[in-house]
């Protein structure tokens, strides 16, 4: 992973893939973990995204991974808490952020590492029930792919109570690759069975294609897929 390409993103302000929105993805799809109050769901290369505020404001305590220092600063600022700042003491490099998100309904932990994703342990990430990738597969070239999806499986692919991988909700992106660089990277279906197919049962809950710009010149498929212990 370019680790310098993405600390430039948010250093310059260009970050362009981050939405002040929830995806809707998500809060139509992610019932299907099935998954009870309480549980912790962890995000990969999460950003600032306020989709972890839904997931915190539904129950659930939240803990990412972000590259990025002035990405986590930034979430936390933005959605008014104030975080405990950890230095990490196996490696001065790694610090993460805990806060809490607080409703008239509950009152949940964010925990946000600065990191890459590469070199955290799920000793470090503790319990995961669920993972949310919405960004984190489709914003690396497919030289590393199969490095992440193995070490998505070392830090949260097996539950510390039942000895069961944690289930994962995916969005990909599937558009042809020539007429655009990425990131975002396109994700065909046939590398979703590559980098999961041996650990998970693979379950397609959307599809929908659209095109881009006015000339119509790029047709994008955005996948939605539910990743379930085999």
């Amino acid at each position: 992973m370019n680790l310098e390409f993405w600390q430039s993103r948010w250093y310059e302000g260009r970050i362009g893939f981050h939405k002040s929105a929830v995806n809707p993805l998500l809060t139509q799809y992610f019932s299907e973990l099935d998954l009870p109050i309480g549980s912790q769901i962890f995000v990969p290369l999460c950003g600032k995204s306020v989709d972890m505020v839904w997931l915190a404001a539904q129950g659930y305590d939240v803990v990412g991974v972000e590259l990025s220092e002035i990405a986590v600063e930034a979430f936390f600022a933005e959605q008014n808490i104030t975080p405990t700042i950890h230095q990490y003491s196996d490696n001065p490099a790694i610090k993460y952020y805990q806060g809490q998100f607080t409703s008239q309904t509950t009152e949940q932990t964010i925990t946000l590492w600065i990191a890459d994703i590469f070199a955290v342990t799920s000793k470090d990430i503790g319990h995961v029930d669920a993972v949310y990738d919405r960004a984190a597969l489709i914003a690396l070239p497919a030289t590393i792919r199969s490095a992440y999806a193995e070490q998505i499986l070392r830090i949260c692919g097996k539950s510390n109570d039942n000895n069961k991988k944690a289930p994962q909700l995916l969005i990909t992106l599937d558009y042809d690759q020539t007429k655009k660089d990425g990131p975002p990277f396109s994700v065909t279906n046939t590398q979703v069975e590559q980098y999961y197919g041996n650990h998970y049962q693979i379950i397609a809950l959307k599809s929908n294609t659209s095109t881009l710009n006015s000339a119509k010149e790029l047709t994008v498929t955005e996948d939605v897929w539910l990743l379930k212990d085999l």
